[in-house]
């Protein structure tokens, strides 16, 4: 896998990257991305139609056909769903996101995938020193999995979302009801392989 972050500082972006509701405050480190997400920023459709939220900072490339991303996420989690998270979007109505969230006053490991409106999943708590994330997409099925030493990984979440063109992929900074929080991602690393044994631990 590469590490697209490896040689970027200050404010260039690494080669194919663009920002959708790019943040005031963002740097490229010795320690990797650092952002600050703004107030009251999301993605989320609620199943309940009360609410459609599509401001969050994300940070992505355009990736056709199979491929796998990985980062090491932090966030200084301050209020409730403050959440470093990776996202895959097909288009508006139609994404899945990976989050390492503030939920219950404490780091979860949260998912939500969104085929006209979100659902949401909260499965488990971690520590709050961080934690991996990855996503993987094979033909029109993705996984995303959760890791707490990078090696050993275990899936959150296995679905399917047809997607004709490239897909939107990367990282985000959020925080839905708060008054922003700092996000660090140490890295981005990415391959055209998938996982496709994707309850292997591996």
């Amino acid at each position: 896998m590469i590490n697209v972050f490896e040689s970027v500082r200050g404010r260039e972006l690494p080669s194919g990257f663009k920002w959708l509701n790019e943040p005031e405050q963002w740097e490229f480190t010795d320690e990797g991305l650092i952002v600050q997400a703004e107030p009251r920023t999301d993605y989320f459709i609620d199943p309940a139609r009360t609410a459609v939220k599509g401001d969050a900072h994300f940070l992505y490339t355009e990736q056709e056909g199979d491929f796998t991303f990985k980062a090491f996420v932090q966030a200084e989690m301050i209020s409730d769903y403050d959440a470093a998270t990776m996202l895959v979007m097909v288009d508006d109505e139609n994404w899945g996101k990976l989050c390492y969230e503030f939920t219950y006053k404490q780091p979860m490991i949260v998912s939500v995938v969104t085929k006209g409106l979100s659902d949401d999943c909260n499965s488990l708590a971690v520590p709050d020193t961080g934690v991996y994330l990855r996503v993987t997409r094979f033909d029109d099925c993705f996984a995303f999995h959760y890791s707490l030493d990078g090696e050993y990984w275990v899936m959150v979440r296995y679905y399917n979302m047809p997607a004709a063109s490239p897909v939107k992929v990367g990282v985000v900074a959020q925080s839905p009801t708060g008054e922003g929080c700092r996000v660090r991602i140490a890295n981005l690393d990415v391959s055209p392989k998938p996982i496709r044994d994707i309850r292997s631990g591996k």
